[in-house]
């Protein structure tokens, strides 16, 4: 008995778990999805990576350096000695004087040796001439400028997921405009058969139903396909499971939007090639540096060791004597070498290298400057052009609108006569079509009024998902 308990238990419990699993995904979720999935976006995230490694690289310049080094070797060298003619004067009475010809006293002599040598030097900037400052700078503006097109890309996403979602949306609700005509159609081909049995229409007006009917099943197949392709496209961009994507059933409403700032000041766009320009300002003030004197702080340790150290000659030292020079030094080591100091590096003339990188970095902003100016005179047209078009598709609606109530009206009027044989089934069957075609353009005119509010959303920067 507790076991059976336990089992319901679980049950129980478990059931919301494999409900939630197999939820449709909502509009936000599907978003979110694709934000994570998207190249460009994914792109400018390791773009903005790279500088903020570069950013922390320009903060570790102020950072010491500490390098050590070390060696060990055998030291041999040779030098050769040519005596050149020596004389010396007499001494009378004492000295008769003496002559010694050139190469006399020639000799070689020969140091050998065993060496180590170790070093420990640190090193640290202290002033980098503001150098540093300004490319902190520019690399702050560059990556606004990249976050400012991440939000146009974020825009791009949600405006194509948005659309397949409201898509998505638009063959539900024609769906449903076709159940409702099988509906009358098979309703209004009962009512033929037993018109064709009093002999009240002929067997021709009866097929016409049959047609209409085979017509309609055709629609609906064709409409099941475009949900497939919608759940494959929706599965590709996001990611997330057809079964879960197939449980999309959202309503396809009309957006209410107002627009309250008529300006493009937001665009992204925009904001990024201002970031650039600010980005090359801070440029052209690091380049014009570089005739600021470096200062440099910096400190050693040394160690320096001789080993088994021999000095020789290769001849005797004084003609005559037979002794040639074959002397072991004691050990020599030096420790340590301590140096501490400060010094500066003072570039006085580079070969115009700064004064090139200043004028082309002066080249590069003109360049953005005709792009800023060139993009604002096409977001303005796209803005005019976006708000007569939502414009439009908005009383599209209404007029949509009374046109499926126009053609309600008709079908129940055509229904009444056809049932009492006033008129033939293809009149019957026009009418059944024109409200088809009402209902079904007026989901369409939804549609497009999404598509337009987007668009125009887009046109401010202000789009959002909250608003859809």
């Amino acid at each position: 008995m507790k076991t059976l308990k336990k089992i319901a238990i679980s049950a129980i419990v478990g059931f919301p778990l494999v409900f939630h699993a197999q939820s449709a995904p909502t509009l936000k979720e599907l978003i979110d999805a694709a934000m994570t999935k998207d190249a460009a976006i994914e792109q400018q995230n390791l773009e903005s990576k790279s500088n903020l490694l570069d950013q922390q690289k320009l903060k570790d310049i102020f950072l010491p350096t500490v390098e050590i080094s070390g060696k060990g070797g055998y030291l041999n060298a040779t030098a050769r000695f040519i005596s050149p003619e020596i004389a010396i004067p007499a001494i009378k009475p004492i000295f008769p004087g003496a002559v010694f010809p050139e190469g006399t006293f020639n000799n070689n002599f020969t140091l050998s040796s065993f060496e180590a040598a170790g070093k420990a030097e640190a090193k640290v900037l202290i002033f980098s001439g503001g150098k540093v400052k300004y490319l902190k700078q520019a690399l702050t503006d560059k990556n606004n400028a990249n976050q400012a097109l991440q939000a146009k890309n974020q825009d791009e996403v949600i405006t194509q997921i948005s659309k397949a979602y409201d898509q998505f949306a638009l063959v539900i609700e024609s769906k449903k405009v076709l159940d409702e005509s099988k509906k009358r159609l098979d309703a209004n081909k009962k009512t033929a058969e037993k018109a064709l049995g009093y002999g009240l229409i002929t067997p021709y007006d009866y097929k016409k139903i049959e047609l209409a009917q085979a017509t309609l099943n055709s629609k609906m197949v064709e409409y099941e396909g475009k949900k497939e392709l919608l759940i494959t496209q929706l599965h590709l961009l996001t990611g997330i499971d057809k079964e879960r994507i197939a449980l999309i059933n959202p309503n396809l409403e009309k957006i209410e939007y107002l627009v309250t700032d008529e300006t493009i000041d937001n665009r992204a766009e925009l904001k990024a090639l201002d970031f650039g320009m600010k980005a090359i300002d801070a440029k052209i003030k690091a380049e014009k540096t570089w005739w600021i004197p470096k200062v440099q702080a910096s400190t050693s340790l040394s160690y320096m060791g001789f080993y088994n150290t021999n000095l020789s000659s290769s001849k005797e030292l004084m003609p005559g004597t037979g002794t040639k020079l074959d002397y072991d030094l004691t050990n020599l080591n030096l420790l340590p070498i301590f140096q501490a100091g400060i010094g500066f590096k003072w570039d006085v003339f580079d070969g115009n290298e700064g004064k090139h990188e200043v004028e082309k970095a002066k080249i590069e902003r003109e360049i953005l400057e005709s792009k800023k100016s060139d993009a604002e005179r096409k977001l303005q047209l796209n803005l005019a052009n976006n708000q007569t078009n939502y414009n439009i598709a908005d009383s599209q609606i209404e007029m949509k609108a009374k046109a499926r109530q126009i053609a309600r009206n008709a079908l129940t009027q055509a229904e009444k006569e056809f049932r009492y044989g006033l008129i033939k089934s293809t009149q019957l069957i026009e009418a059944e079509n024109d409200l088809e075609n009402a209902e079904l353009e007026y989901q369409t005119a939804v549609f497009n009024q999404r598509r337009a509010a987007v668009e125009l959303m887009k046109s401010t920067q202000n789009l959002s998902i909250e608003k859809l």
